[in-house]
Parts: C-alpha cells; sequence; structure tokens
C-alpha cells in the first residue's frame, strides 16, 4: 500500500511587504547618493585649492627670484564681474531656498526658482563674457600670454577659473534642465552640492582678485 506524502505549501510573502522593503531599499540607495555627491564636491573644491595654491605658490616664487618683475594694471572690468559673481551665488541661494520643497512645491514658486536659476546663469554668462573682455583690454595695451611673467599668470590664473566657472554653469543647466523635466525624479542633494561648489567659485575669485591686484 503507498503512501502519499504532501509538501508543506510555501506561502509567498506579501506584496505589501514586498513593497515596503523595496521602497526602504530605494531610500537607503538615494540617501547614499545624496551622501556621495556631497563627498564628491569635498573632495573636487579640495583638489581645486591645492591646484591654485601651487600656482599662486609659484607666482610668489617667480616673484621673488626676478628682477624684472612690473606690476601691470588690471582692467577695471574685473570689479564689475566680481560683482556679477557674488550677485549670481545670491540668486543661486534664492533658487535653493524657494525650491527646498520639491517635489511638493507649488507650480507658481517652482517657476519662481526656475527664475532664479535663470538669473543665476545669466550672471554666469556675463562674469565669463567679462572676463573675456578683460583679456581683450590687457591684448590692447600688448600684454600677451607670453609677454611678460606677470601676464602669463594673469592668463593662466583667469583661464583655468574662467573653465570652472564654465563647469559650474553646465552643472546648473542640468539640474535646472533635471527639475523641467521631472520635479519628482530631481535629486535635491545634487542642487545642493552644486550650489557649494558655485558658492566656492565665488570665494575662490576673490581670492584671486587679491593676489592679482597684491602681486602681479
Amino acid at each position: 500500500m503507498s503512501s502519499t506524502i504532501y509538501e508543506p505549501v510555501r506561502t509567498p510573502p506579501s506584496a505589501l511587504g514586498d513593497s515596503t522593503a523595496s521602497a526602504a531599499r530605494v531610500a537607503k540607495v538615494l540617501s547614499g547618493a545624496g551622501g556621495a555627491s556631497q563627498s564628491g564636491i569635498w573632495v573636487g573644491i579640495f583638489a581645486i585649492t591645492m591646484s591654485f595654491a601651487a600656482f599662486t605658490s609659484a607666482l610668489f616664487v617667480r616673484q621673488g627670484s626676478a628682477a624684472d618683475w612690473t606690476h601691470i594694471a588690471l582692467p577695471p572690468i574685473l570689479y564689475g564681474n566680481t560683482l556679477a559673481l557674488l550677485l549670481s551665488s545670491a540668486t543661486l541661494q534664492m533658487a535653493l531656498h524657494t525650491l527646498a520643497a520639491l517635489p511638493s512645491t507649488k507650480p507658481h514658486a517652482v517657476r519662481m526658482g526656475l527664475g532664479w536659476l535663470m538669473a543665476t546663469l545669466a550672471l554666469g554668462f556675463v562674469f565669463v563674457a567679462g572676463q573675456f573682455e578683460a583679456w581683450r583690454q590687457l591684448a590692447a595695451q600688448g600684454l600677451y600670454l607670453a609677454t611678460n611673467p606677470n601676464s602669463s599668470f594673469y592668463y593662466v590664473l583667469t583661464a583655468m577659473h574662467g573653465l570652472h566657472v564654465l563647469a559650474g554653469i553646465a552643472a546648473l543647466a542640468l539640474v535646472m534642465g533635471r527639475i523641467v523635466a521631472s520635479r519628482a525624479a530631481f535629486r535635491k542633494s545634487t542642487f545642493e552640492a552644486t550650489a557649494m561648489y558655485w558658492h566656492f567659485m565665488g570665494v575662490l575669485w576673490l581670492y584671486l582678485l587679491l593676489v592679482l591686484r597684491t602681486k602681479l
């Protein structure tokens, strides 16, 4: 006489449990991504600081060992450029404050935040265009990259800073595009990291302007 052995029936986990666990995993990933954004921007800021510190150290050494070191007259437009960059930090901070509650922010607040972002981008372009105009004014005085050590350091330092500002403009444009495309998928930590980088560009420029005024 044969006997039949019945296997115990395994009850599948509830869909609600799966959904909760999945949501928790997603939240953990997003939290980690936010931390990664902050850590990454601090690493980038440290690297940029070290590179500019190396260039300014070389400037000090070259000035101390050169008998032919002569000061150059800085183009007055640099002060207008400085004002534009400082104002862009203020407008970016307004955008960050306005969009802090995304994705639950009301539509009119989103439009206002995007308006502040557009103002920041416009001021960033004004700064870059002003730096190019300063180069043009120096060239009109006969000062080029290889004219003398002073002009060489001026062009190198301002060009490096300008390239980093352009990178910040690209990052802000990307953030703005993501907000427009999908508010729900927008990651605020990325915006905050970009804003931190942009503010750092303003502080770095103030330092460079001081070096240019006192050493070149």
